[in-house]
């Protein structure tokens, strides 16, 4: 019996505090309030949230000072570090408590995210927006929102996916903790001030199920595997009959399948030894996260003659490099909500590569199957795909050049341009 009359203390109390804080948003803000300064915040490591940094960036570029907060696992871009008017404020990765069920650890991994998140928030130069990206909304969103009532702020969420969707994944559709976070999810996510979201099928389910709005071999010459560096004019070729650079990037997490890849590889190495004109190739899988170990064991299990893979972590300033010299992209991003983009294929077409992407259900709106890419369903179907592709590898003739032309030739706005049109005016206006 104690255990319920707590419950209804705590909750009798926590809407004794929301009145308060109601109360006080309603107040005139006082001279100490920032106007203009925002808060970019983001509950995982800054290093690897590239679409925040961009946000940080470009709100920097238009004269606003930013609070940019998260984890520090990995190093941020150099132009964030760099950067007079963007201030990095660091949060711990706290640990899950190995005492107890699972339950009461995650619960208490929660509650202690929360007191970090909410203090660390009180203690930052005022803001006069706080933008957070969701997911991770857990416990983030709440805490945001009072943490906006109590400064007077304005909550801007930045919807990547529903975090709830990505907890389905591991525990399952109807398991109560993913029930209760979907609930918290549209409950606090309708409390926010502005929206922005990836997709448009995104923005749909938002207003729909959510009620939320959106607005060297010789001395003079260096060689490696693909180029020749002539020393002495400094002129740079490719090597022929060069390896073609696979590259892919990931998460390491539960909704990017790389079995479809490696067997795709498989079937790739048999394609050669069956006497098919194919090129070598070295494949590149670029990324941190809880599931690398667990491919790269499988990997080291794999005896090619013709592949060679990789999975090293790049800094943020090699990664587009990286592409850039790439000859084709493999994005196994497979949306949990089936409503969110993958950034990898929006970073590898700012590169103007060609992606081979995994079908999901608003797909087409980045990738267009047979004109700037194509989308495959199933290992057997990347295997068919990377086949025909690297068959006239490299010359200029083939079905890969045209891709990689047609995404010279579009006309899709740039992340600077598309940012002033949709994101600025809510920062001006308001």
């Amino acid at each position: 019996m104690a255990a319920p009359a707590m419950l209804l203390q705590l909750v009798a109390a926590g809407l004794a505090l929301c009145a308060a804080l109601l109360w006080l948003r309603g107040r005139p803000a006082g001279p100490e309030r920032a106007r203009g300064r925002v808060c970019v915040a983001v509950l995982g490591d800054l290093g690897r949230s590239p679409r925040m940094q961009y946000h940080a960036l470009a709100l920097a570029r238009h004269g606003h000072g930013v609070t940019l907060l998260g984890f520090l696992s990995t190093k941020p871009h150099s132009d964030i570090l760099c950067n007079e008017k963007i201030h990095i404020v660091s949060i711990s990765e706290l640990k899950v408590l190995q005492v107890g069920p699972k339950i009461f650890q995650y619960i208490t991994k929660v509650i202690a995210q929360a007191i970090q998140l909410f203090y660390t928030m009180l203690k930052i130069d005022h803001p006069s927006y706080i933008l957070l990206q969701n997911p991770p909304g857990l416990p983030s969103i709440a805490v945001t929102w009072v943490v906006c009532l109590v400064r007077r702020s304005k909550l801007i969420i930045d919807w990547h996916n529903y975090g709830y969707t990505i907890m389905s994944l591991i525990h399952g559709k109807n398991h109560p903790i993913v029930q209760i976070a979907e609930w918290y999810e549209k409950l606090f996510g309708r409390l926010s001030d502005y929206n922005f979201c990836v997709t448009n099928a995104m923005k749909e389910d938002l207003q729909m199920n959510c009620n939320i709005k959106t607005d060297s071999i010789h001395p003079d010459v260096e060689k490696s595997a693909f180029t020749e560096l002539d020393i002495r004019n400094g002129n740079v070729t490719q090597v022929k009959e060069r390896p073609a650079l696979l590259i892919s990037s990931t998460s390491w997490t539960e909704d990017e399948d790389f079995s479809i890849l490696l067997k795709a590889l498989e079937d790739y190495e048999e394609y050669v030894n069956d006497g098919i004109k194919l090129p070598s190739l070295v494949c590149v899988i670029t990324g941190k996260g809880p599931l690398k170990k667990h491919y790269n064991r499988l990997i080291d299990k794999m005896h090619f003659k013709h592949i060679q893979i990789c999975t090293p972590w790049l800094e943020a300033e090699d990664y587009p490099v990286l592409l850039g010299s790439a000859d084709l992209g493999v994005c196994l991003h497979k949306s949990s909500s089936g409503l969110d983009l993958p950034m990898k294929v929006v970073d590898m077409f700012g590169c103007c590569l060609p992606v081979c992407a995994v079908h999901f259900q608003c797909l087409h709106e980045l990738v267009k199957h047979d004109e700037n890419g194509l989308i495959f369903r199933d290992s057997n179907e990347l295997a068919e795909q990377l086949k025909m592709l690297l068959l006239e590898f490299p010359t200029g003739e083939s079905k890969l050049y045209m891709f990689r032309r047609n995404l010279r030739a579009s006309k899709q706005l740039r992340w600077d341009e598309s940012w002033e049109q949709t994101v600025l005016p809510v920062f001006r206006n308001n």
